[in-house]
C-alpha cells in the first residue's frame, strides 16, 4: 500500500507539472531602436509572470536582431537550435518579412519541428495579404487599417487642408505613404498633399533639414509612420523650429515619443492611432501594476492580447506544440484590456480590434495618468470599431 501511495504521489506531481512555454523575442535590443523593443520585452515578461499557472509557465528569451533582416534569420536559427518553437518579433517589417519567409521554409523542411511566428508590431500589409503564411499571426492592425482610421479622423478636421507625408524608407514606411496618398484623398478630396518624403530608417540624427521643408510647404498637417528615435528626433526638430502643424502618427504613444511631443508644445494637436491608452476605462489593474513596477504605462496593449490568446490556446490544447495551438490561435477571441472584443481572422491570421485616435495634452479632470512624467496624457479624440477596420485580404492560406 505504501508503494502504491508513493507512486500515486509521483504520478500526481508529474501530471500537475506546468507546461513550460519557451518564446524567443527577436527584435533590435541594441542601437537606436533598443528602447522601444526593450519596452515591449518588459511587457511580454510582465504578462508571462501574470499568466503563470499550474498548467503553464512562460520563459521569454531576448535575441538581438540589430534591426537587420539577415540577423533576424541568424537569431531565429539560434532559437530553433535551442529548442524554441514560438518566435515573437515585430521591428522592423523588413526583418519580419525575412523571418516570415524563413519560418515558412523551415516548416516545410522540418514538419516535426514546426515553428510559429507571433507578430507583435510589424504592420506591412503584405504579411497578411500576398505574403501570408499559416505559421504567421499578427496581433496589431496593419498599416492600411491604421491609415483608414486616421483618414476617417482627418476628414473631420476641417482646418487641415495641406498635408505633408514623411516616412521611413522601407517596406512599412512605403506602405504608410501609399495608403495615405490613396485614403486621405478619398476621405477629403480637397486636401492637398504638399510633400512626400522618404528617409533612411534609424540613420538620421538631425531632422532639421526635413522640418525646414515641411515648414516651407506651409503644411498644416503631417502624417508619419515613423517610430522610435526617428519619431522622437523628428518631433524634437519640429519643436526647435516652432512648426505649428497638426501631427497624425502611428507611434507617438511609443516610449520616448511622449516626451518629444511635450517639447513641441502642441497640446492636443499630436494624434496617434492606437489600441487604447491609460486614460480609458480598464478591465483590471494591469496598467497601474505595470506603472508601479516599471515607472511607465502599459503602452503596448497588443502584448497583453498576444499573451492572452496564446495562453488560451496552450490551456485548451494542454500543449505548447505549434501544430496543436495554431488552429486555436486562428479562431481566437478575447476581450482587450479596455473591455472591447478582439478576434483573429482565420482567413489571413490578422487580429481585428477597435482602434482609437488619441490626442496628447495637459491632464484635465477626465484624465488620470500622464506619460513619462510630462504632466501630459492621452485623451480619446475618435474611435473606429473593429468591424470597420476589417479591410479585405488577398491571402490564400495553406495548411501548416
Amino acid at each position: 500500500m505504501r508503494i502504491l501511495a508513493f507512486l500515486a504521489v509521483v504520478f500526481l506531481s508529474v501530471t500537475a507539472r506546468a507546461e513550460t512555454v519557451r518564446i524567443a523575442f527577436i527584435d533590435p535590443l541594441s542601437g537606436p531602436a533598443a528602447a522601444v523593443t526593450e519596452n515591449a520585452l518588459n511587457h511580454l515578461r510582465f504578462m508571462a509572470e501574470r499568466l503563470a499557472s499550474p498548467e503553464a509557465t512562460y520563459e521569454i528569451t531576448g535575441y538581438d536582431n540589430k534591426l537587420n533582416a539577415q540577423e533576424s534569420i541568424i537569431q531565429a536559427q539560434k532559437a530553433i537550435d535551442a529548442g524554441i518553437r514560438i518566435i515573437v518579433a515585430g521591428n522592423s517589417s523588413a526583418a519580419a518579412g525575412a523571418l516570415n519567409e524563413f519560418i515558412a521554409k523551415h516548416n516545410e523542411r522540418y514538419p516535426d519541428k514546426t515553428v510559429l511566428f507571433l507578430n507583435i508590431s510589424a504592420i506591412d500589409p503584405a504579411l497578411t495579404n500576398e505574403k501570408c503564411s499559416p505559421s504567421h499571426f499578427r496581433f496589431d492592425a496593419h498599416a492600411d487599417m491604421k491609415m483608414l482610421a486616421l483618414a476617417k479622423f482627418i476628414a473631420t478636421q476641417k482646418q487641415i487642408r495641406r498635408v505633408y507625408l514623411i516616412n521611413q524608407d522601407y517596406s512599412f514606411g512605403q506602405a504608410v505613404r501609399a495608403a495615405a496618398l490613396t485614403m486621405v484623398k478619398a476621405a477629403r478630396p480637397d486636401i492637398e498633399i504638399v510633400g512626400d518624403e522618404l528617409h533612411p530608417l534609424a540613420k538620421i540624427t538631425d531632422f532639421a533639414p526635413y522640418v525646414a521643408k515641411i515648414k516651407a510647404s506651409n503644411a498644416d498637417g503631417v502624417i508619419t509612420g515613423n517610430w522610435g528615435s526617428d519619431l522622437a528626433l523628428l518631433l524634437k526638430a519640429a519643436a526647435d523650429a516652432n512648426l505649428q502643424a497638426g501631427w497624425y502618427t502611428y507611434y507617438a504613444s511609443g516610449i520616448g515619443s511622449p516626451t518629444a511631443v511635450r517639447q513641441t508644445g502642441l497640446e492636443h494637436r499630436v494624434f496617434a492611432v492606437i489600441e487604447g491608452h491609460s486614460n480609458m476605462a480598464m478591465t483590471d489593474d494591469l496598467d497601474a501594476a505595470y506603472r508601479a513596477r516599471f515607472g511607465g504605462s502599459f503602452n503596448v496593449p497588443r502584448a497583453r492580447l498576444l499573451m492572452d490568446m496564446l495562453n488560451d490556446a496552450v490551456l485548451a490544447a494542454k500543449s505548447a506544440e505549434p501544430r496543436r495551438i495554431a488552429p486555436l490561435l486562428a479562431q481566437a477571441q478575447r476581450k482587450t484590456m479596455y473591455g472591447s472584443s478582439a478576434s483573429m481572422r482565420a482567413q489571413d491570421h490578422q487580429v481585428l480590434q477597435d482602434l482609437v485616435i488619441a490626442s496628447f495634452g495637459p491632464l484635465d479632470a477626465t484624465m488620470k495618468f500622464d506619460e513619462e512624467k510630462t504632466g501630459w496624457g492621452w485623451k480619446t479624440a475618435g474611435m473606429v470599431k473593429a468591424a470597420d477596420t476589417a479591410l479585405p485580404s488577398t491571402c490564400r492560406m495553406g495548411a501548416l
